[in-house]
């Protein structure tokens, strides 16, 4: 369906079940130690996003947004899933407080919100995915790749 072969790839979604499939066929492309980086504003779709994402990966549970915890961690096919929401950080002080560190850089994937809180500790080989409302339902969706 999704073809994520130009960076940035630009998407244009006008539901949320289809936010989700574009992380869903997302979830194909990452392997052991992946970063996916997302950035938005409130209610873009970036937990959906991250839903779709996490059940490409094989999470049975119903992946919730973190913002109160942080990191939930799931278990996927493959690897664990680590769902990290930011925006209640303060800076990498905080990340490393709650072991951020140890996280991203293990063998697991992660997938972090309000990456803009964090931007140190987001790699260049990270997949930055930018999230703009652009009508009520409608999401403009550039996913760029870090190493080319």
């Amino acid at each position: 369906m999704e073809s994520f072969r130009t960076n940035p790839s630009v998407f244009t979604t006008k539901e949320e079940d289809e936010t989700f499939s574009l992380g869903f066929s997302l979830a194909k492309s990452l392997g052991e130690g992946s970063v996916v980086a997302l950035s938005g504003p409130l209610g873009a779709g970036k937990t959906c996003f991250a839903k779709g994402i996490a059940r490409g990966l094989g999470v049975k549970e119903d992946v919730t947004s973190p913002t109160y915890t942080i990191v939930s961690e799931y278990e996927g096919d493959n690897f664990p899933v680590y769902h990290i929401d930011a925006y209640r950080l303060k800076g990498s002080d905080d990340f490393s407080a709650i072991g951020g560190e140890e996280i991203i850089f293990g063998r697991g994937i992660s997938i972090i919100e309000w990456r803009e809180n964090i931007e140190e500790f987001i790699t260049e080989d990270a997949l930055k995915v930018d999230i703009e409302i652009c009508g009520e339902n409608e999401r403009l969706i550039r996913i760029e790749t870090g190493k080319q």
